[in-house]
């Protein structure tokens, strides 16, 4: 309880808190949606749906890659994530204003595109203000923000599901840009200006996502894009294999969704917390033999039951992986914190796009039970990727 406390040291983390915890809400009122609304209601296929999502996230990437060049070297945070949060708030309400394919696909990816920096931007702001702050416990703050935008993942399904009933698709649209609305008029009111931290130590220069020091992280760059691809194939394989497979039902779905929610919160919380007793590189290795060890469960299952206990393992992986990961590139680069979120968020959007296609393909191609050995083997190759020892890494940096 101490550790929570001394959270509220860091100057505005009570707003961090609440903007994460809506960012959430907003983005998962909308996210089970999507694709119903998209081959129901504007008549795309499967594939053309999966080309439209592939296209706004790679548009994220770009516009996170550009921003974070200059997000460290002088910006104010408060105007980049200002400027992201009404972006947002521009996208969902384009699915009120557009019924095309190339009027979403071209505002959609636009909008949401820019809006994907508020993530990273946050999560930068709040390093910098705990840093200010004296704190140095970093990595158990952003395991604590992260945890919330899970959080959020727990409530906005439900408030979604009553806007659609309600108020049909343009409530649900309406809803989230109407919160995303709300973000940016806290952010304007009550986030006070940031730019660059001035740095103690007035020698060591900013890194940029294409400087030599941050090309140096191109190795666990790739390992982070093969944890989440696992992430994304567990998401769309699993509960198809329980179904098609294992000849579960679909509550033993919704059992095995909110306990591996349910499980991830408090076990984000434990290993940020842990985090200054072992470093951040030993746990995400930890994450890789606990990933290894879920999917070999579920390439052996013989029952839905078994996928739900494992679920506890399932919950682990996810939770270092999204919890520590961000503090795992922050280790890198200290003073650029930036450039840092914006590497994971990356990781994280390429990932979740490659996993989407595994998944999709590695099924159709094999089977759902099989897939999760695909899974293994990935997860033993994320592995051995990072066996390369990030103290070479970042000796290499601070030489910088």
């Amino acid at each position: 309880m101490i550790r929570f406390k001394n959270l509220f040291q860091i100057k505005h983390f009570g707003l961090f808190i609440i903007c994460m915890l809506l960012i959430g809400i907003s983005v998962s009122i909308t996210v089970p949606y999507l694709s119903l609304y998209g081959t129901g209601v504007i008549g795309m296929s499967t594939g053309t749906f999966g080309i439209f999502m592939a296209i706004s996230s790679l548009t994220g990437v770009i516009a996170n890659t550009m921003i974070a060049n200059y997000s460290d070297t002088g910006m104010d945070r408060k105007w980049i994530i200002l400027a992201a949060m009404y972006s947002s708030a521009c996208g969902y309400a384009s699915y009120v204003v557009f019924d095309s394919f190339l009027g979403l696909l071209l505002s959609v990816s636009f909008f949401n595109g820019l809006g994907a920096a508020a993530m990273p931007q946050m999560f930068a702001y709040a390093h910098e203000s705990a840093t200010e702050s004296q704190i140095d416990d970093k990595t158990f703050v952003k395991s604590t923000l992260r945890s919330l935008f899970s959080l959020g993942f727990l409530i906005g399904p439900l408030i979604g599901t009553m806007l659609l009933a309600a108020f049909s698709y343009n409530g649900l649209f309406l809803g989230t840009t109407a919160i995303f609305i709300l973000l940016s008029t806290l952010v304007y009111f009550f986030l006070p200006k940031r730019k660059m931290a001035i740095s103690s130590k007035p020698n060591i220069r900013k890194q940029t996502l294409f400087s030599q020091e941050t090309k140096k992280l191109l190795i666990p760059f790739i390992a982070f894009i093969l944890l989440f691809a696992v992430v994304a194939v567990n998401s769309l394989n699993t509960p198809l294999l329980i179904i098609h497979e294992l000849n579960g039902s679909h509550a033993d779905v919704g059992l095995m969704v909110g306990l591996s929610a349910g499980l991830e919160i408090p076990i984000m919380l434990t290993f940020g917390a842990l985090s200054k007793k072992i470093s951040n590189h030993n746990i995400v290795m930890m994450s890789c033999v606990i990933g290894i060890f879920y999917f070999t469960a579920l390439g052996i299952a013989m029952a839905s039951w078994q996928i739900i206990v494992a679920q506890i393992l399932q919950a682990t992986f996810v939770a270092v992986v999204l919890g520590n990961g961000l503090s795992y590139f922050s280790d890198f680069l200290p003073n650029s914190p930036g450039v840092a979120a914006t590497v994971y968020a990356n990781a994280s959007t390429l990932g979740r796009l490659s996993g989407n296609l595994m998944g999709g393909f590695g099924a159709e191609l094999a089977g759902f039970r099989y897939v999760n050995w695909l899974c293994v083997s990935v997860l033993v190759i994320s592995f051995i990727v990072l066996l390369v020892k990030p103290s070479k890494i970042m000796e290499e940096v601070k030489e910088h």
